[in-house]
């Protein structure tokens, strides 16, 4: 399993839009599996199947959030489980 926390800085959506693209991105390879939010700051924490390709996987990311426009207040943390 893969975990990926993305922690946002001034997301200027609602942190539930990320989410949902996020789980209509990963459908059945990942999930998002936490969330939480304060002092200016807000996450999601997302595991992916250990089968899928953790590359692939960062650059699925990567476009869903660029495509909500969000990339530029984020940033991705990840290790494996």
């Amino acid at each position: 399993m893969v975990f990926v926390e993305i922690v946002f800085v001034g997301l200027p959506i609602d942190r539930d839009e990320v989410e949902e693209a996020l789980e209509a991105a990963f459908e059945l390879d990942g999930e998002v599996s936490g969330a939480g939010g304060g002092m200016g700051r807000c996450h999601l924490d997302l595991e992916i199947a250990a089968s899928s390709d953790p590359t692939a996987a960062l650059e699925r990311i990567r476009a869903v959030l660029s495509g909500l426009g969000v990339d530029d207040c984020a940033t991705l943390t990840v290790s494996a489980g």
